[in-house]
């Protein structure tokens, strides 16, 4: 089995497309299809990076008598040395980070969603009268405040990034845990996996139950004003949701990308190198805020919020279809 023939075998075992190989050593994609059809051969450093996100060695690759395809997820202690390696202290330093982090992160995640609580609160009570203010001043005022908050947060979530931004590898990159770190990190993730169950068990009663205020307010009452407090209480409800995921996820998750494990495995990682899950939230944003704040009535924004529950749900639906897409792909 010549090189060409290995490359395209490793690559379809992995389940990846040539694009997918060709982000992950930095390269064109035309560049690997000339690879596997032998029209061209990959220098060095692409060599060695091929055996390590293949998990084989280099002597797999270039000598042409090595030819069983090694199982997924066995590792020679060439790739071994190749991999970049975390520490006792590194692992330590990073899990005191997130832990710090944790509370000022959940807090500036759910302020995305409390922002227009005293827009619709302002407007609706504008428009009755019960508040001695105009309707344009009353506007305005919730807008400020609203772009207030969204700046604060923005700016907490960005100074906790940088932070951490060091260890970012770990989101993107295989890497080896040193000798005993594995252990300490995993009596660490059970210390926290009660906490965990229990805070994402009350974040997801929340924002299930959130819809209640709304449904009872159409039950018994017809008020305008009674209506947008309403719809303060059903973003107050979501907002306590995902405070409390956020607040329980942040230290599991460290623990997660530490051992490579959940949605940190290598698979998970090539798969999140297309940058799917950024594009499509950064567009499910744009047109939450397009439609909430194009709307002349306050009532809109007790509508939008319906958006985020069905993106959530869409979003898995996209990922499968990507998947399927890939996977077919490769078979061609």
């Amino acid at each position: 089995m010549i090189l060409a023939e290995k490359i395209t075998a490793l690559r379809k075992q992995k389940g990846w497309s040539q694009e997918e190989l060709a982000h992950q050593l930095d390269v064109s994609r035309q560049a690997v299809s000339k690879w596997e059809s032998a029209s061209a051969i990959p220098d060095l450093e692409r060599i060695l990076k091929m055996s390590e996100i293949f998990e084989v060695s280099t002597d797999y690759l270039l000598k042409e008598k090595e030819e069983e395809v090694p199982a997924v997820g066995e590792e020679t202690e060439e790739i071994q040395e190749l991999l970049r390696r975390v520490s006792l202290r590194d692992a330590e330093n990073f899990l005191e980070k997130k832990k710090k982090q944790a509370f000022s992160t959940a807090l500036a995640t759910a302020s995305y969603i409390l922002c227009p609580v005293l827009l619709i609160f302002l407007a609706a009570y504008s428009e009755t009268g019960a508040l001695n203010i105009e309707e344009d001043v009353a506007a305005g005022l919730g807008l400020v405040v609203l772009l207030l908050i969204v700046a604060g947060a923005t700016v907490v979530l960005v100074l906790n990034s940088g932070k951490t931004e060091s260890y970012d590898f770990m989101k993107k990159e295989r890497f080896r845990l040193e000798y005993g770190v594995e252990g300490i990190v995993r009596r660490h993730r059970s210390e926290l996996e009660k906490k965990h169950h229990n805070f994402t068990a009350a974040g997801v009663f929340f924002c299930i139950s959130s819809a209640l205020p709304i449904f009872l307010v159409m039950i018994f009452s017809e008020n305008e004003a009674v209506l947008a407090m309403s719809v303060d209480a059903v973003l107050l409800l979501v907002d306590l949701g995902v405070f409390l995921c956020t607040l329980g996820n942040e230290e599991w998750e460290a623990c997660q990308m530490l051992l490579q494990e959940g949605a940190f495995t290598p698979e998970e990682k090539a798969a999140n190198s297309r940058q799917l899950h950024k594009i499509y939230w950064c567009v499910v944003t744009a047109i939450y805020l397009a439609l909430s704040l194009s709307a002349d009535s306050h009532e809109a924004w007790g509508r939008t919020w319906v958006i985020w529950p069905c993106a959530g749900v869409l979003f898995g639906a996209v990922r499968g279809i990507e998947r399927m897409r890939v996977k077919r792909k490769n078979r061609m």
